[in-house]
C-alpha cells in the first residue's frame, strides 16, 4: 500500500486566495457544526426569505405546476421565448430602450449571469469599478475572471450614497464597466435619479458598460421610489439585472434574468459573447421560468408586505428602533432591500473586531451575523442583518447584540481606568 505524499496534493487556482465570501463562509461553517450539537441558532446572514417562513405567490407555483409537462427538454441558451417576451414586455414598460426578447438573458440566478457578464467582458488585469460595500460576488466573480476589483466609496456620512467625482477619479484606461446595486445590499441606500445621471454621464465619457444589479427593485420602504438605470442610459450600453429570489420570495427556484439595453452596433459583440456562453451552459432552470410572466405582470405581492403594518415594514421599524435605543449602535436607516448595516459606536467601538464579535454572538448568543468587512471595506466597525425574521424575533436578537457590546464597553471603560 503506498502511502500519501504531501507534493502530490492537489493544487488550487491561486487567485481563489484573494476571494472572501464570508455570508456562507467560515462563520457559517462553524454555526452548522453548532447546530450538529443540538444548538438553535438564529441565522441572518443570508437574504433567504423561505427560511423565515415566507413563500413564493401561489399564482407562480401555479404557473410552474402548469408548464411542467413541458420543462423536460433543454430550452435556448437564452431563455423560454415566452419568459424572455415578458420580461422584455416588462423592461419596455420602463422605458428600457431597444428591449425586445432577443436582448434578454434568462440564468440561474442572477449570481450566474453576473459571473457570464463579466467572463464575457474582461481580459486579464482590466479594472471594473466596484462599490464599497458591495455585495461579494461582484468583486469575486472580476477576480476570477482575471478581472480586478476597483472600489468606489459609499460613504455611511452620505447615506451610503456614492460620490460621482471619486468614481470618476478611479477611471484608467483599464477600466471596462461600473458596478452599480440599487437598492443596494448590504446598506438599504437607493440612489436618486439626479445621482444615477452623473454615474451614466462619467460612463458615456468614457465609454464604459453599466452593470446594474437591480434584483431588490420591488423592495423599498416609506416614500422610496426606484429608477432603473436603462431608460436613463439610453444608448449606452447598460446590463440591467433582475430575478424571482427577493421580491418574489422564490430563491430556490434560481431564476434570473438581464437584459441588454443600448445602441445595438456597441452591443453587438458582448452580446455574441453571452450567448455563446450561455450555450456552453446549454440552458437554465427551465421549470422556474414559467413563473417570470405571472411574477411580472400578474398580482403585486410585495406590496402589502413593505408597506405600514406589512411583515417587512415592522421588522425594518423594529431595527431602526433597536438601533436608537443602543447606545453602542449607530444605524443609516435602509430606504430598500433586505438588510440593515449598523455601526458599532462608543466605548464599545475602541479596538472592535466585527469578526471576532461575530463570532461571539455565534458563540454565545446563538446568532449568526456578517462581519461588514466581508463587503469589502476598510473598517471593521459595522455588520449587516437580513430583515427577514418577523419583528418581535429581531428586537430580541438586538438585545442580545447590546448583550455583548455593554460587556465590550464595561471591559474597555476599565481598562482605561487602570491605565
Amino acid at each position: 500500500m503506498s502511502t500519501f505524499n504531501p507534493r502530490n496534493k492537489i493544487a488550487t487556482r491561486t487567485r481563489l486566495t484573494e476571494v472572501r465570501y464570508e455570508i456562507r463562509g467560515e462563520l457559517a461553517r462553524r454555526a452548522r457544526e453548532l447546530e450538529g450539537q443540538g444548538r438553535k441558532l438564529i441565522k441572518l446572514n443570508i437574504g433567504n426569505p423561505g427560511a423565515f417562513g415566507f413563500r413564493a405567490p401561489e399564482h407562480l407555483q401555479a404557473a410552474i405546476a402548469g408548464g411542467i409537462a413541458r420543462t423536460d427538454p433543454y430550452t435556448h441558451q437564452q431563455g423560454l421565448p415566452e419568459a424572455r417576451e415578458a420580461i422584455a414586455a416588462f423592461h419596455k414598460q420602463r422605458g428600457t430602450p431597444n428591449a425586445s426578447p432577443e436582448r434578454v438573458f434568462v440564468g440561474n440566478g442572477v449570481s450566474e449571469l453576473i459571473d457570464i457578464s463579466l467572463r464575457a467582458l474582461l481580459n486579464p488585469g482590466e479594472e471594473v469599478l466596484v462599490p464599497s460595500p458591495d455585495y461579494p460576488l461582484w468583486s469575486a466573480a472580476t477576480i476570477l475572471n482575471d478581472g480586478r476589483p476597483v472600489y468606489y466609496k459609499c460613504d455611511r456620512d452620505n447615506g451610503f450614497l456614492p460620490d460621482p467625482e471619486q468614481i470618476e477619479s478611479l477611471v484608467s484606461s483599464r477600466t471596462r464597466a461600473i458596478v452599480l446595486i440599487n437598492p443596494n445590499n448590504p446598506t438599504g441606500a437607493n440612489y436618486p435619479r439626479a445621482l444615477l445621471e452623473r454615474i451614466v454621464e462619467i460612463a458615456r465619457r468614457y465609454r464604459l458598460l453599466l452593470l446594474v444589479d437591480e434584483i431588490y427593485d420591488g423592495i423599498l420602504y416609506d416614500d422610496a421610489v426606484f429608477q432603473p438605470v436603462a431608460p436613463l442610459a439610453g444608448d449606452l450600453p447598460c446590463m440591467s439585472f433582475g430575478g424571482l429570489s427577493k421580491v418574489h420570495r422564490a430563491c430556490g427556484w434560481r431564476v434570473g434574468w438581464a437584459v441588454l439595453s443600448g445602441d445595438p452596433l456597441a452591443c453587438g459583440d458582448f452580446h455574441h459573447a453571452l450567448d455563446l456562453l450561455g450555450a456552453l451552459r446549454l440552458c437554465a432552470n427551465v421549470p422556474g421560468q414559467f413563473a417570470i410572466e405571472q411574477a411580472l405582470h400578474g398580482t403585486d405581492t410585495i406590496g402589502a408586505l413593505v408597506r405600514p403594518g406589512g411583515r417587512l415594514h415592522d421588522t425594518r421599524k423594529a431595527l431602526i428602533e433597536s438601533c436608537a435605543a443602543s447606545p453602542h449602535l449607530s444605524l443609516v436607516p435602509p430606504a430598500g432591500a433586505l438588510y440593515g448595516f449598523p455601526r458599532v459606536v462608543g466605548a464599545a467601538a475602541q479596538g472592535f473586531d466585527d469578526h471576532e464579535f461575530a463570532l461571539e454572538m455565534l458563540e454565545q448568543e446563538d446568532v449568526l451575523i456578517v462581519p461588514g468587512t466581508s463587503f469589502n471595506v476598510p473598517y471593521r466597525d459595522h455588520f449587516r442583518v437580513t430583515l427577514l425574521p418577523e419583528a418581535p424575533m429581531l428586537r430580541e436578537v438586538f438585545t442580545r447584540i447590546d448583550r455583548v457590546l455593554t460587556r465590550r464597553a464595561e471591559r474597555t471603560q476599565r481598562q482605561s481606568a487602570v491605565a
